[in-house]
């Protein structure tokens, strides 16, 4: 089965490109465009595509509100979205990973990176681009609320400090496998943990927490 992904783009040189580098690969099929987030919302809930890839700027309704109207935390069954952006200290995109968003990347950051994100968000994880991750995360930790980070459930052990800090530098898990030389399956197992004891939702959320707690290692 094709992970069928909406794209979301004003503009249109950009919408057909991304359209084209997705559509190459043999597991992923394009089965709908917008070129505004009003628009990608009605298609998105029509659809219901496996994943939806939003550009963060649009007219009218803009990436972050139409990741909120999908994903967000009131949203009974949400729907996967990764952001796509230009990138230069846009601070719609830290907005955007609050709205719901399971991973951003940049325009530029190719297909075998593209595809990448998007076969993370189908299989319920999210892949955040590290450039991104260092110049974004790290710089917008601080346009949280006033309110400190929720603490813990329970305390953190040290593997799964680990394994937070490198989800928050972008890792997959297969990297962070390799890394610390453990099994894909004791990863998961670990992000499951960490996502229990910080009440996230997502491994995006889980990245947040690190650089608003400075837990990333960096």
């Amino acid at each position: 089965m094709s992970i069928r992904v909406l794209v979301a783009d004003d503009q249109e040189i950009v919408r057909t490109g991304l359209s084209i580098m997705l559509n190459t690969q043999p597991d992923i099929e394009v089965t709908g465009e917008a070129s505004d987030g009003r628009q990608a919302v009605e298609l998105a809930r029509r659809l219901r595509p496996d994943v939806c890839l939003f550009d963060v700027r649009m007219p009218g309704v803009d990436g972050i509100e139409a990741t909120r109207l999908l994903a967000g935390p009131a949203v009974a069954d949400p729907l996967a979205v990764v952001v796509i952006t230009t990138f230069d200290l846009d601070e719609y995109v830290y907005a955007a990973l609050r709205a719901g968003a399971r991973g951003f990347l940049l325009k530029d950051a190719g297909t075998e990176l593209l595809a990448q994100a998007v076969r993370a968000a189908a299989n319920g994880e999210a892949l955040i681009a590290p450039s991104i991750t260092t110049r974004l995360l790290k710089a917008f930790a601080g346009t949280a609320p006033a309110a400190s980070p929720p603490q813990p459930i329970d305390p953190l052990t040290e593997r799964e400090e680990e394994v937070l800090a490198l989800v928050a530098r972008g890792r997959t898990n297969s990297e962070i496998a390799a890394e610390l030389f453990i099994t894909l399956s004791t990863v998961k197992t670990h992000i499951t943990s960490l996502m229990g004891k910080l009440g996230a939702r997502n491994r995006v959320e889980v990245a947040i927490w690190a650089y608003e707690t400075k837990r990333t290692g960096l």
